[in-house]
């Protein structure tokens, strides 16, 4: 009979496991496998299930937080997801998210994300798709806006907390966004086999802007192009913008294409003369609410709106988010008390797409994922609307 063991790694013969896991499921280099899980990954960001003593699968947790309604809601990811060849189809990785989650439960943590290789393991686990992220590609002849009113200088060392403040005031204001932590901190300055070149921008109020650029080279036409690919670009006003814009205008001797992630509603294609750029869905991310009271009452809603809303609530996985739930909110702050009349029928896994706005309660119940009379939808659809929910970090 087989016997499951839950928890960090022990010695490193076990982090070898971890490195041939990864390596195999991403068809990386057991080298570059090795070499992630020892520089990125403490031991404490590392879980794994043993089957009989041995390691099976594996995950990176990776504690940071989400902007959702303009407040920063802890929020757990997950990478790193692997198991054994020898322990594939005999559900290892599901009984690796049942300990993981209960014990990031446990812990407190409200929300979890995950970009997925595949749906169907983390629908059975509670998690269901709630945001996007988006691949946006420029001409970079099209970035001739002619705006050099501001200092542009290549970032040093000592710029990093005034980098990361200017993320932050950014990304606080866009719904979904990351409020980073060093795992994800690490990504855009050092990404894997690149070197990422930081440039900020300076106003009359200080640091307005940065950039982080990855220089590649296209594949397209007899003469090699550079194609410049940033890992993280951020303007706070308006002049900041356009200085950027026109200092990656200004590699259009060496580059054609400039490329970034985002949102589908990026802001910055609006200051260009024509449509000289593409943006396509790069990828749906999950989320998964692991504490229902404390997730809704952490995330921020439209000061303006208020209203009540009764939810009936099924988790067969963590049965304290089972239950009936009343979701109150006022002047941008939402309350959670136990009991209610349940108009509002739903699974864990429907909550979270509209937890993040991603689908109304309109399309929902279209979709079969929930059941409510036409006042608790109406209310619903109030107090969940705003803007897409979308994520500009891979994890």
């Amino acid at each position: 009979m087989e016997t499951d063991d839950y928890g960090a790694p022990k010695d490193e013969q076990e982090l070898a496991a971890i490195a041939d896991i990864t390596a195999q499921a991403f068809a990386m280099p057991l080298a570059d496998s090795d070499t992630v899980v020892r520089k990125n990954f403490s031991e404490s960001s590392l879980r794994i299930l043993r089957v009989n003593g041995e390691v099976a699968a594996t995950l990176t947790l990776i504690r940071m937080g989400q902007f959702l309604g303009g407040r920063s809601v802890p929020l757990i990811g997950v990478g790193g997801v692997g198991v054994a060849p020898a322990h594939r189809g005999a559900g290892a990785a599901t009984r690796l998210f049942h300990h993981f989650l209960r014990e990031m439960r446990d812990e407190g943590a409200p929300l979890s994300v995950l970009y997925p290789a595949t749906q169907p393991l983390y629908r059975r686990v509670g998690y269901e798709v709630s945001g996007a992220r988006y691949e946006i590609h420029v001409e970079a002849a099209s970035l001739e806006l002619g705006e050099r009113s501001l200092s542009l200088r290549p970032m040093r060392p000592s710029d990093a907390a005034a980098v990361e403040a200017c993320y932050r005031r950014f990304a606080s204001q866009h719904h979904g966004w990351l409020d980073r932590g060093d795992y994800i901190w690490r990504r855009v300055r050092t990404p894997r086999n690149d070197t990422a070149y930081g440039y900020v921008v300076e106003g009359a109020s200080g640091l307005e802007g940065y950039v982080y650029l990855v220089r590649g080279l296209s594949p397209q036409g007899a003469v090699p192009t550079q194609v410049l690919k940033l890992t993280d670009f951020t303007a706070t006003t308006p002049a900041a913008a356009r200085r950027l814009l026109r200092f990656l205008g200004d590699h259009r001797s060496l580059a054609r294409d400039v490329m970034w992630f985002g949102g589908a509603d990026e802001p910055l294609l609006a200051l260009l003369r024509e449509q000289t750029y593409q943006v396509k869905l790069s990828m749906h991310w999950m989320t998964r609410l692991l504490d229902v009271p404390r997730a809704l009452e952490a995330r921020g809603f439209a000061p303006g709106l208020s209203g009540a809303l009764h939810l009936d609530v099924e988790d067969d996985l963590l049965p304290e988010n089972t239950g009936r739930f009343v979701l109150e909110v006022e002047g941008g702050t939402a309350r959670v008390r136990p009991g209610g009349e349940g108009r509002l029928k739903l699974h864990v896994r429907a909550l979270a797409p509209l937890y993040t706005g991603f689908l109304s309660p309109r399309a929902l119940q279209l979709a079969g994922m929930l059941t409510g009379d036409d006042a608790s939808l109406d209310t619903a659809s109030a107090l969940f609307a705003g803007p897409a929910p979308s994520l500009r970090d891979m994890f």
